[in-house]
């Protein structure tokens, strides 16, 4: 019984196995495939410099073994001016003891042609909750519906202001984006759990095209690097 007991178990791992690796061949196909709709260059092997150029980003600091994948580079109009694309897959492992877990998700980071303050919206949460009632409060907007939804983090409070005027927040309110945020020169959008479909990653360039339609004109005059 217990051969019989190894092989069925030696079975099911194998079968596993080529489930996972026939899931990560058609991802690829898939997002080569989206590459090449959008005249970009797709990179489905292991982005060695992202993690040096993006870990300043919040959505990249869990866990361990952090890696990013298939990798689509390339250029969209935004903001007025042409702008650096990169978007794709991220994986991070997280162990406790003998415990471990490996996570995946997407993002999108375009690089806008100034600089500018930083800036971190993201949906609240539990958490930010308890810390508000600890004292640690985010920034407070005139809109109390807003300030309700949203959790927002700014080293330049008159930047935040400027940036989630009330037309921006009506379309943040009606769209309920996932987390972004402004850091080192870059915007990145994801909500850092999980992976999305050709349809998703699509949705978010959108969202950010209408996010720079609404961007105030004075912020890109005032900003240029």
């Amino acid at each position: 019984m217990a051969p019989l007991i190894v092989v069925l178990f030696v079975g099911i791992a194998i079968a596993c196995a080529g489930w996972s690796w026939l899931e990560e061949r058609q991802r690829r196909e898939a997002l080569a495939a989206l590459a090449r709709s959008l005249g970009m260059h797709f990179t489905p092997g292991n982005d060695g410099g992202h993690d040096d150029e993006y870990s300043l980003f919040e959505v990249f600091h869990g866990g361990n073994e952090r890696s990013a994948h298939n990798t689509l580079r390339g250029h969209i109009e935004l903001f007025g001016g042409s702008c650096v694309v990169v978007m794709g897959d991220f994986r991070y492992v997280f162990s406790s003891g003998k415990s471990r877990q490996t996570f995946h998700f997407s993002y999108l980071i375009v690089h806008p042609p100034w600089s500018s303050a930083t800036l971190l919206v993201r949906p609240e949460g539990p958490s930010d909750k308890l810390l508000g009632a600890l004292g640690f409060d985010d920034i407070d907007f005139e809109s109390a519906e807003f300030s309700r939804k949203f959790h927002v983090q700014s080293n330049d409070k008159r930047f935040a202001y400027d940036v989630l005027h009330p037309r921006m927040m009506e379309f943040l309110l009606a769209t309920r984006p996932l987390m972004f945020e402004l850091e080192g020169g870059a915007l990145c959008v994801s909500d850092g759990e999980r992976l999305w479909t050709q349809a998703a990653f699509r949705a978010q360039m959108d969202f950010v095209r209408r996010f720079g339609e609404l961007w105030p004109r004075h912020l890109v005059k005032d900003q240029v690097s």
